[in-house]
C-alpha cells in the first residue's frame, strides 16, 4: 500500500510539472488575450516604442507613395508624411489613437485564435493617417488631398498559419481559470498521498521549477516561429516588440514560479535534512 501511494504521489507531482505552463497560459488567455481592456493596456506602452513608431511611419508613407501622384515631388511628399507621422507619434494624442485602433483590433485577434480563417489580423492605421493628413493640410503641404486614409494597415498576426496553436488556445479558453485550480488540487493531493511528505514537497518544488522552465522555453521558441512566419513586408523589429509586450506576463510568471519552486524545494530539503539528523542522533543516544 505504501509503495502504491508513493507511486501515485510521484505521478501527480510529475503531472504538476506539465500542467504548470498550461495553467499559466490558461490564465493569460483568459485575463489578457480574452479581456479587451487588459489587451489594450498591454499594447499601450508600444505607442512609445521607437520600433513601432517607425513601422507605422514607414507603412503610412509607403502607402502614400503607392496611392498618390505628386510627379517630381513624390519622394518629398513621402518624406514629409513619414516625418509628420514620427512627429505625431511622440504626442499624447497618438497614444489615444493607438489605444483606439488596438481596441478595434482585439476582436479580430480573438476570432483568429478561436475560430480560424486564412486572413491576416491587422491594425487599421486610418485614424493615424487622418490626423497626419489634417496636420499637413493645416501646414499647406501640396498634394495632401491625395493622401489615402483607408486601407493602411499593419499585420500583427497571420491567422492562417496558427494550426495547432489555435486548437491549444481554444481549449485553454474553455478551461480558463479552472486549470490552475485543478493543478493546485493535484499538487496538494500529490503531497498528501506521499508517505514522506517533506520529500514530496521537494519534488513538488522541482516540478514547479521545471514547469516554469518549460513555459519560458516555449515563449522563446514560439517567438522565433511567429516572426519567421510573417510576410516579408512586415517590419520584424516592430513585430518582435508586439510579441514581447503580449508575452511579458508569461515571462514574468515563469521567473516567479521558478523562484517559488526552487525556494520550496530548498526549504523542504533543509527541513528533511534536519529531521534526518535529529532522528540519527536520537538512535545514537
Amino acid at each position: 500500500m505504501r509503495s502504491f501511494l508513493s507511486t501515485v504521489s510521484a505521478l501527480l507531482i510529475v503531472l504538476v510539472a506539465a500542467l504548470t505552463p498550461l495553467s499559466a497560459l490558461a490564465v493569460w488567455v483568459d485575463q489578457e488575450i480574452g479581456d479587451t481592456d487588459n489587451y489594450v493596456a498591454t499594447m499601450e506602452p508600444l505607442a512609445s516604442d521607437p520600433r513601432v513608431q517607425n513601422a507605422v511611419a514607414v507603412r503610412i508613407s509607403d502607402e502614400v507613395r503607392k496611392r498618390t501622384d505628386a510627379g517630381p515631388f513624390q519622394e518629398d511628399v513621402q518624406s514629409l508624411v513619414r516625418e509628420a507621422v514620427l512627429s505625431f507619434a511622440g504626442t499624447a494624442a497618438f497614444k489615444g489613437v493607438w489605444n483606439t485602433v488596438n481596441r478595434a483590433a482585439h476582436t479580430a485577434v480573438e476570432d483568429a485564435l478561436a475560430e480560424g480563417g486564412d486572413s491576416a489580423v491587422s491594425i487599421d492605421l486610418a485614424p493615424v493617417t487622418q490626423r497626419v493628413k489634417q496636420q499637413l493640410s493645416d501646414e499647406g503641404v501640396p498634394f495632401v488631398d491625395q493622401i489615402p486614409v483607408e486601407h493602411t494597415r499593419i499585420t500583427i498576426l497571420e491567422s492562417g498559419k496558427l494550426g495547432t496553436v489555435r486548437d491549444v488556445f481554444h481549449v485553454l479558453g474553455i478551461v480558463g481559470l479552472w486549470l490552475p485550480v485543478a493543478t493546485a488540487l493535484i499538487a496538494a493531493a500529490g503531497v498528501l498521498l506521499a508517505v514522506r511528505r517533506v520529500r514530496a514537497l521537494v519534488g513538488l518544488g522541482l516540478a514547479l521549477a521545471g514547469g516554469a522552465v518549460l513555459l519560458g522555453v516555449a515563449v522563446a521558441v514560439w517567438r522565433g516561429v511567429c516572426l519567421d512566419d510573417l510576410p516579408p513586408d512586415v517590419d520584424r523589429p516592430a513585430a518582435g516588440a508586439v510579441y514581447d509586450a503580449l508575452t511579458a506576463t508569461l515571462r514574468t510568471t515563469a521567473w516567479w514560479v521558478l523562484a517559488a519552486g526552487l525556494a520550496l524545494a530548498l526549504a523542504a530539503w533543509l527541513v528533511d535534512r534536519r529531521r534526518t539528523r535529529v532522528a540519527r542522533a536520537a538512535r545514537v543516544t
